[in-house]
């Protein structure tokens, strides 16, 4: 682990763990406002970026500026569905436009406000969308946390919304199942600087809005694994969703899907994102994955 990683994860204890780490703490988050979903200003004069309403929820397209992309990503960003899109994604976001890629990021209803069942229609409608410009396979679904949750759920239902596979799925440490009802969760937990099981699974059961968490479309761990397209997970060893990752890529090499889990060792969730050498090199690969 380096030493960026460690100060990192030790500021995460103090300053992000609380903020879900009790019933009351993680009902006041989930209740207050969300954020602005603006691309920042750096990033509207780097790239050619638009935002548009689909299905009356906005989604921004950023592409590189000058020049036709051949390759294209639907990047579902990370918070637990209740926070918006971060600086953090707009950097990756970024570092993809600057190498050739354009990038669809939907911005999709937050709870409590809204639910999965706004979710699902929303994002299938930009990708076929997307599917108008570009052929599936030139197509990456990639996504963070919450957001590599529903691009896996996504993917998933595609068959059933007549829409082809994308080329690939690129998930950071994404969220396979609200419940959290691994056993080995606890184990971790006590290692994961940043994230609560407490708060997070009151997060989970405002996504759902009364529906059952263990559903596929909610816990995709629990959905068919068969008949996906190559499946790429990056999950550090001190957050509470490795676990589930783990199960992840078990359960899909059994089903016959391609499947490469990264586990970086000491690493904290969703270390691409984050400004240590681990983070930068995956955040490399990553980018690496979907241009080329």
């Amino acid at each position: 682990m380096s030493l960026q990683m460690k100060v990192l994860e030790q500021v995460f204890r103090l300053t992000f763990k609380p903020r879900m780490a009790t019933v009351e703490r993680a009902q006041q988050r989930i209740a207050a406002p969300k954020g602005s979903t603006r691309p920042p200003a750096r990033l509207q004069r780097r790239h050619d970026v638009r935002t548009r309403l689909v299905d009356g929820f906005p989604c921004t397209t950023v592409a590189p500026r000058g020049r036709d992309a051949e390759r294209a990503v639907v990047y579902l960003h990370g918070g637990a569905y209740i926070s918006e899109i971060a600086p953090q994604h707009w950097a990756l976001v970024s570092a993809m436009a600057d190498a050739g890629v354009r990038v669809e990021v939907p911005h999709y209803g937050l709870a409590p406000q809204h639910t999965h069942r706004a979710a699902y229609p929303f994002v299938s409608t930009v990708y076929r969308e997307l599917l108008q410009d570009l052929d599936a396979s030139a197509v990456t679904l990639a996504g963070d946390s919450a957001g590599g949750g529903l691009a896996l759920g996504l993917v998933q239902t595609l068959a059933e919304a007549d829409l082809p596979q994308p080329r690939r799925l690129v998930l950071l440490s994404p969220w396979l199942d609200l419940t959290l009802s691994n056993p080995d969760v606890p184990a971790v937990e006590a290692h994961d600087p940043w994230l609560a099981s407490v708060g997070l699974r009151l997060a989970g059961e405002a996504w759902a809005g009364g529906d059952d968490p263990t559903q596929p479309r909610l816990s995709p761990l629990n959905g068919p694994l068969a008949g996906l397209p190559p499946l790429h997970v990056f999950v550090g060893t001190h957050e509470i969703c490795l676990p589930d990752v783990l199960e992840l890529g078990d359960k899909a090499r059994a089903a016959g899907t391609e499947v490469d889990v990264v586990v970086c060792e000491g690493a904290v969730h969703v270390y691409p994102l984050v400004p240590a050498p681990e983070g930068r090199a995956a955040a490399r690969r990553i980018v690496q994955l979907v241009s080329r």
